[in-house]
């Protein structure tokens, strides 16, 4: 039996950041993201050596191991091996399978769409699928925020484990407790296509570790740092504005939370824009965009535009003149899935 599993990236729209403790924790975290047609894959088969076999296809790494020798040190399959000793160790009585795992991803690691996450619900997923397991949304995104931010002690919070998992547009809101509230959205289909029409997503070429930034983030919470937090509110509260505005359809509105969101994000940690951040978005703004932003913890990744649709082809040619590369996205409303093939 062979099994392959998919969860779809996101676009963090609004509210990015609230999500992460301690502000989640104290003040409670809102945010608007979507996901687009780009996924992180996952197979899992029978092993036929005899051992466990990991293999991240985006590294070009493979591994062989005894079953007892798989540890969560870090390396190119530490996702992987993650998952698979906490569905051991938790849901298969502690029963070290001998089965062969590969996993690739449409998007680098340190994207900004929250490929390491999805990646760890996408083995989720096939996991479940493979053993049998009952997981729900909730149970998938939960499992895959522990083992990414518990076991294997990334930085980070929890809305990219949720997003793959249900996909969509999705209102969050997150709480102390690990107490996470998914709100799908019914977005009328000119709204999307209208949103889709403008909407330009361009990879700045720099791969970057949010690792610094959320740790920044977490201390100038922690620290009661006025400026950040008084920044992580307003991120909060455009959540609930730009939620508002798409669903009444007003991408006017939605371009000015947007922007408004990405001021106040790079209030929250000094390590969010950069130079070449802000020499990409001076460009976009003189050639068409009302709003742009980075996806995710910032300093590099993917960067948005959002722009009149009439305007969209003089914006694509000015930042085709640019080092980054231009990425064609589609919205899609489901979250991971999995299946069975033989």
């Amino acid at each position: 039996m062979i099994v392959r599993s998919r969860a779809p990236l996101r676009l963090g729209l609004a509210g990015g950041g609230t999500d992460v403790s301690p502000f989640s924790d104290q003040h409670g975290g809102f945010v608007m993201n979507v996901t687009i047609d780009k996924f992180a894959y996952a197979t899992i088969s029978p092993s036929e050596s005899g051992l466990v076999e990991f293999e991240s296809q985006d590294a070009d790494h493979r591994e062989q191991l005894d079953p007892d020798a798989v540890t969560l040190d870090p390396g190119p399959t530490q996702l992987i091996r993650g998952v698979y000793l906490r569905i051991a160790n938790q849901l298969l009585g502690g029963d070290r399978p001998r089965i062969r795992v590969r996993a690739h991803s449409d998007a680098p690691p340190g994207s900004g769409l929250g490929s390491s996450s999805t990646m760890v619900v996408s083995l989720v997923a096939a996991f479940a699928e493979y053993f049998g397991l009952a997981l729900g949304e909730y149970e998938i995104a939960q499992l895959a925020f522990d083992i990414e931010r518990k076991d294997l002690g990334l930085s980070g919070g929890k809305q990219d484990q949720y997003a793959a998992a249900f996909g969509g547009f999705n209102f969050m809101e997150f709480y102390a407790g690990d107490r996470v509230v998914v709100n799908p959205l019914r977005i009328k289909e000119w709204i999307r296509n209208e949103l889709e029409a403008s909407l330009v997503l361009y990879f700045t070429g720099v791969s970057r570790a949010s690792a610094k930034i959320i740790d920044e983030q977490a201390r100038n919470v922690r620290e009661g740092n006025s400026q950040s937090l008084d920044a992580m509110h307003r991120l909060k509260q455009e959540a609930v504005q730009m939620k508002e505005a798409l669903l009444r359809g007003n991408l006017q509105r939605f371009a000015d939370v947007m922007q408004s969101g990405w001021q106040a994000k790079k209030l929250s940690a000094s390590s969010i824009s950069n130079p070449m951040i802000d020499e990409i978005e001076a460009l976009a703004f003189a050639n068409g965009a009302r709003a742009a932003k980075v996806s995710g913890a910032g300093g590099g990744g993917f960067m948005m535009f959002i722009c009149d649709p009439g305007d969209r082809v003089r914006l694509v040619r000015a930042l085709s003149q640019s080092a980054g590369t231009l990425y064609d996205a589609h919205f899609t409303p489901h979250g991971a899935s999995s299946w069975r093939i033989g």
